[in-house]
């Protein structure tokens, strides 16, 4: 028979769960409540679906950080953002605005494409790029694709280039004494490797492949610019210049903000803003989902912490 202390003792834990669930089931409760007030105010701004803007208005795509695809921008996020912006007829003129240091070639040369097939699908419906604190390499790559580039004197502008670096730890690792072991199938395989030896062969494949994309971003820069680059073999370095400078190189059309070229160039002050934005409502679902699903599969034990 159980004692008195026994009875006491269970009684007390027996408490306590109900105390534990209780509590889960409040946050449960409360949580779902703060969802019902965060989806009528998103109903109330009208972001479940606002529709295509109306009446006359300049389109603005933000391109904002390094274009590679995986942790910055993608070509698939603004080229989604300027499709959008082109087909609608209410739009005047697309601004595409840059503050960019470059990143991929692939991605710069999708959107550069993408950007041109647009012009000729929506002749009527010009395209400008306003540069921020920076359009280079990539950047600008997709940049030229545009009718004109505006800048502010301060903007840095160019990097018409293409690097790829790396480490060599080859004398390291003898100081270390320790020893290389690669194996490969196929001579090149290892092509690159930081801790083997150069091999002069694959520096001269390396240097070919490098200026084959140069020559690409090359030739797409003089496709989009035309006789307004002038003919300045420093260019194409890799260099780069203020806006300021980059006008009279030609890299840049003039200086100007935003609202400069919608009020002055495309003659529609208004604005509207179509740039692709992570979805913050299906992340928020995502985690709330979470929330919920620990809050009723914790277990009802003590719990050392």
């Amino acid at each position: 028979m159980p004692s008195d202390d026994d009875i006491l003792g269970r009684l007390a834990f027996a408490t306590l769960n109900e105390q534990r669930r209780s509590r889960r089931w409040g946050i449960f409760f409360k949580s779902l409540g703060f969802l019902y007030l965060f989806l009528l105010l998103l109903m109330f701004m009208g972001d479940f679906d606002a529709g295509k803007p109306t009446g006359s208005h300049t389109a603005l795509v933000d391109l904002e950080g390094v274009i590679d695809g995986v942790t910055g921008v993608s070509a698939e996020q603004i080229n989604t953002s300027l499709r959008a912006a082109f087909e609608n007829p209410e739009a005047a003129g697309v601004i595409l605005r840059i503050n960019s240091p470059g990143g991929s070639p692939v991605q710069s040369g999708e959107i550069f494409d993408e950007i041109r097939r647009l012009r000729r699908e929506h002749p009527e419906t010009p395209l400008y790029t306003v540069v921020g604190d920076i359009c280079a390499s990539g950047g600008y790559y997709v940049a030229a694709a545009s009718d004109g580039i505006y800048a502010n004197r301060a903007s840095i502008v160019g990097s018409i280039g293409v690097l790829m670096n790396g480490f060599g730890f080859v004398g390291t690792l003898d100081k270390l004494g320790v020893e290389r072991r690669l194996y490969t199938a196929g001579e090149n395989k290892g092509f690159l490797d930081p801790f083997s030896p150069e091999q002069s062969e694959q520096v001269r494949h390396l240097n070919t492949l490098l200026e084959d994309v140069h020559q690409q971003f090359i030739e797409a820069v003089k496709e989009g610019r035309g006789e307004r680059l002038k003919d300045e073999k420093a260019i194409f370095s890799g260099l780069v210049w203020t806006g300021e400078v980059g006008v009279e190189l030609g890299l840049v059309d003039g200086l100007g903000s935003v609202d400069y070229v919608a009020r002055e160039v495309i003659g529609v002050e208004r604005i509207v803003d179509y740039t692709a934005r992570p979805d913050y409502l299906e992340r928020f679902f995502e985690r709330f989902g979470a929330i919920i699903m620990k809050l009723l599969t914790e277990q009802s034990t003590p719990k050392l912490r």
